[in-house]
């Protein structure tokens, strides 16, 4: 059976505040730990008046806290952006304080404009260098303690949270992130809700995949955007908010607040609305039965063994409401369902 998890982008819906959508992520973690999901995972982006999560580390501390069993991840941390080493001790830590259940899920993306990235960079002298490859292999070797002992830095390998550490994960989009994932024998997530023609892309992943001490097999989870309602009409007029907001991102590079669905409806209805732009992004939408089949379709076409369901709506009981009908759909055991 395939396993679902949740990525979480903590929406901020307009007329609410970072706050509320953060507490609405706490919220939605709880449930989705009650219904049975098998992780729950929180994105990083920066600058943006639509998504609350900057820090995701700053996130999986509580939801961790206020959860039982659950694996809890990045989802992930933005690589380019800080020192591996920083990276490995709040990882640590996490690990230290929740054993077996942190994932430290691992981007190449800003996750922001080109001012953001800038902006994040501690020394703005120029801009840095493209050396993520060589990031992520120091990462990993701080948390696995193989740092070579010539290396520069092997002497701080001394890791708070050890005997514990998280999993490490490669998130990607592209071939590059593949290669990579295969090549060093970590497990891979494509992002479907960026780019839904990944399916050749996890292919390559497990054409180049070696394996490694944390992982003899290939290991694919597909990240995709997911909508359920009661009924297709009012899971495509939920969907009308997200739809809004990213057809302006997408043709404006203006990021806004999640819109009301009225608001979203409205400005869909217009010649401007762009919906033709929005085609490119795959949205599976339906009653329960409609998403159970659409995400096992996903899952077969990337061979994968986990879909991660990615929602935004206006309304966080309806983005409760989804995930509830889609536990239902699949059949999920959760806590204490006996």
């Amino acid at each position: 059976m395939t396993l679902l998890s949740v990525l979480d982008q903590s929406p901020i819906s307009e007329g609410s505040t970072g706050g509320d959508a953060l507490r609405n992520s706490i919220d939605l973690a709880q449930l989705a730990e009650s219904l049975g999901y098998h992780r729950y995972w929180v994105a990083e982006h920066h600058a943006t008046p639509m998504l609350a999560s900057p820090s995701p580390e700053a996130l999986i501390g509580p939801i961790a806290a206020l959860t039982s069993a659950i694996h809890v991840g990045s989802g992930g941390v933005m690589l380019p952006h800080y020192s591996p080493l920083k990276v490995s001790e709040t990882f640590s830590m996490l690990a230290g304080l929740f054993p077996g259940r942190i994932d430290l899920g691992i981007g190449r993306a800003p996750g922001t404009d080109p001012l953001g990235t800038f902006a994040l960079q501690r020394d703005r002298r120029q801009a840095a260098p493209d050396d993520f490859l060589e990031q992520l292999v120091e990462l990993r070797g701080y948390l696995t303690d193989t740092l070579p002992a010539e290396h520069p830095f092997a002497s701080l390998a001394k890791l708070p949270g050890r005997p514990e550490r998280p999993s490490l994960w490669l998130l990607g989009s592209s071939p590059q992130s593949a290669i990579w994932a295969g090549e060093l024998g970590l497990p891979y997530v494509f992002a479907d809700f960026i780019n839904s023609e990944g399916a050749r892309i996890a292919e390559l992943y497990r054409e180049r995949f070696t394996p490694s001490a944390e992982l003899s097999e290939p290991k694919v989870v597909v990240a995709t955007w997911a909508l359920c309602a009661e009924t297709l009409e009012e899971a495509e007029r939920l969907s009308s908010s997200s739809r809004m907001a990213f057809t302006l991102l997408r043709t404006t590079g203006k990021t806004i607040p999640v819109p009301p669905v009225e608001t979203a409806l409205r400005f869909l209805e217009q010649p401007a609305g762009g919906l033709p732009v929005l085609r490119r992004r795959r949205m599976t939408l339906g009653t329960g039965d409609m998403v159970r089949a659409g995400l096992e379709s996903i899952a077969k076409e990337y061979g994968a063994e986990e879909v991660m369901v990615v929602t935004i709506t206006y309304s966080h009981e309806a983005r409760r409401k989804s995930y509830e009908l889609i536990a239902r759909a699949f059949e999920l055991r959760g806590r204490g369902s006996g």
